[in-house]
């Protein structure tokens, strides 16, 4: 016995309608089968047969429909290795974790092995020229706006591949890095190798950033360059940071500055770039600005999260003191007369908030990684708190 086809012996008109109901249904898997992932995606490059494993980073709002800024990040000594995993722990990985919102990037962060391999081994440099030329094709990348940042030994390598790969890169960010390898102490001897950096760089801008205090990559190394770009007219910044030692990349890459800065330097401009140098060594914490005292028995009171009482203000003499829940007193500097820093040199920011009669309401507690709003509590006549 011959059994009909249910859906064959449908007139076209159901059938058509069948199929846009089935379109409909699976529409949603057909999406979701293209969607693109972000964020930190593994991938794998190849080089003369060996493997190398590596990370590209992609905005949360990647889209193929416009063209994407690409960062290439080389890491540092402590992050060598195969798992293609350690390079994303510090620096800027980790800056792209804490404020994305920051980093409109396609970053990518190539990672080379152990047995004293170096980011200045030509055969690592093509890797990860590799890896960068790959992720700029995958993801739509802008070769009018690729950068090239490192720390440490991947600031060895930053001054390295701007030299080997002129025209490649629209700015150069170099931390805790310079010309004169901890493995080749012979190089101090060159006194033309400054300039020979310096002529393959030519007006590309550069961004140095170091530790005052650095006993690992000393700060002449950047002294050095700095100078060296300064008298052939390049475009130059150099930021040290006083008392820090090696680490100067959690407070660089903390630097809202510093992606705005790569944003604003585009491949096709170099050429016109007027000669710049500037030089700044960088407080541990600011100035304190002359502020009248009375404007401190505003700010006093209790400020709380979700009705929990995370700071109290108060007043002493003519200073303005601050204790957090189960805390010591601890005193407030002003950086303005209502944004306040801690004489530690601790990152965090107090801001005082207020609404449009003057009065304050709250406090915007913030710091590199994080912010955190607590409103004032007011003391009705019943002594029971309320938000103000």
């Amino acid at each position: 016995m011959i059994r009909e086809d249910s859906y064959a012996g449908r007139s076209p008109g159901g059938r058509w309608l069948l199929c846009v109901v089935a379109f409909w249904a699976l529409a949603p898997l057909i999406a979701s089968a293209h969607r693109q992932d972000t964020g930190f995606l593994n991938r794998t490059t190849m080089l003369d047969g060996t493997a190398y494993r590596y990370v590209v980073y992609l905005p949360m709002d990647w889209s193929p429909k416009q063209k994407w800024p690409v960062i290439l990040f080389l890491h540092g000594s402590g992050e060598r290795g195969t798992d293609g995993l350690d390079e994303t722990q510090i620096g800027l990985p980790s800056a792209l974790r804490s404020h994305p919102e920051r980093w409109p990037f396609v970053v990518v962060m190539p990672q080379i092995p152990f047995n004293h391999h170096h980011w200045t081994d030509p055969n690592m440099m093509t890797m990860a020229m590799n890896a960068l030329n790959t992720e700029i094709k995958e993801f739509r990348g802008d070769r009018e706006r690729v950068y090239l940042t490192g720390l440490s030994l991947g600031g060895y390598g930053v001054w390295e591949i701007a030299k080997n790969y002129p025209g490649q890169f629209a700015a150069i960010a170099p931390i805790s890095g310079g010309i004169f390898w901890s493995y080749a102490p012979a190089r101090w001897h060159n006194q033309e190798l400054a300039e020979e950096y310096v002529r393959a760089i030519g007006r590309t801008p550069v961004w140095m950033f170091h530790g005052a205090e650095d006993p690992l990559v000393i700060p002449s190394q950047a002294e050095i360059l700095f100078k060296a770009l300064t008298a052939a007219g390049g475009d130059v910044r150099f930021w040290e940071y006083a008392s820090y030692h090696h680490n100067a990349w959690d407070r660089a890459y903390s630097e809202r500055q510093l992606p705005q800065w790569f944003l604003s330097h585009r491949l096709s401009e170099i050429a016109a770039n007027r000669p710049y140098s500037e030089r700044r060594v960088i407080p541990v914490h600011p100035i304190p600005v002359r502020v009248d005292p009375a404007i401190y028995d505003t700010y006093s009171g209790q400020y709380a999260d979700f009705g929990t009482i995370e700071m109290t203000i108060f007043r002493q003499g003519d200073r303005l003191m601050s204790r957090r829940r189960g805390g010591d007193p601890v005193e407030l500097l002003p950086e303005t007369s209502s944004r306040f820093f801690y004489p530690s040199g601790s990152s965090t920011r107090i801001t005082f908030e207020h609404d449009p009669s003057g009065h304050v309401t709250a406090i915007l507690y913030s710091d590199d990684r994080h912010e955190e709003h607590w409103d004032r509590v007011a003391h009705d006549s019943g002594n029971k708190l309320s938000m103000r």
